[in-house]
């Protein structure tokens, strides 16, 4: 049977920000619990006083990932080098039984110019190629039989070299996103690969979103 205390927690689970709030003790419980006791009281199909709700806000317990742990805060302070590269233009088109050769011909180019920027995502219905503006006009003309599902330049990407345990740290991420949520910046792309997180944002976002970062790593 489901409990005020269950209730609670699955809100909160859904609203990091708030849990947040909670966990570093800045926020009223009594005008919390005053806001949770029309939603939980439909969860519960029966009325929920107040006082249960914050009897249960008081009780709650964290993650502890989200509270800024000694181990957290290591982390973050060994964060490697944080790399900007702008001039960026984003490519989305539809997979297809030719779209492989035909980023193979990309590929070669790439091989001849290694300083140029460069990703490849291939989803379940669509892949994703990143790449030097330079390079926008041949990119559609080795694409030009496939099917674009969106095309943006003036993009900019942050990477972020990670810790090479960063695999097995519950929460680090949450991090990143909410520093650049909490600053408004709008993220147009996420990649990442086992040691290094990027992020693609539009060229008027670039030096707020680096800006925030670095808050991130202090």
């Amino acid at each position: 049977m489901k409990t005020v205390s269950n209730c609670v927690e699955d809100i909160l689970i859904t609203q990091p920000y708030l849990e947040e709030a909670l966990s570093r003790n800045i926020i009223n419980f009594s005008a919390l619990a005053i806001e949770l006791t029309e939603p939980i009281s439909k969860m519960l199909k029966k009325d929920v006083k107040p006082g249960a709700i914050m009897m249960a806000l008081r009780r709650y317990n964290p993650p502890t990932t989200l509270t800024n742990s000694v181990k957290m805060k290591k982390v973050m302070q060994n964060l490697g080098d944080i790399t900007v590269r702008s001039n960026l233009t984003d490519f989305t088109v539809k997979n297809s039984d030719t779209i492989i050769d035909n980023h193979a011909k990309i590929l070669d180019r790439i091989n001849q110019e290694p300083k140029l920027f460069y990703t490849f995502t291939r989803g379940i219905h669509e892949s994703n190629l990143i790449v030097s503006s330079s390079l926008d006009a041949f990119v559609k003309e080795c694409l030009g039989n496939e099917t674009f599902l969106a095309s943006q330049s003036g993009l900019s990407a942050i990477c972020v070299n990670l810790p090479e345990d960063n695999s097995k740290i519950a929460g680090l991420y949450y991090h990143f996103f909410k520093r650049l949520a909490w600053e408004g910046i709008v993220l147009y792309e996420v990649i990442s690969t086992t040691n290094e997180f990027t992020i693609l944002v539009e060229d008027e976002f670039v030096d707020k979103a680096f800006a925030a970062i670095k808050k991130v790593k202090a």
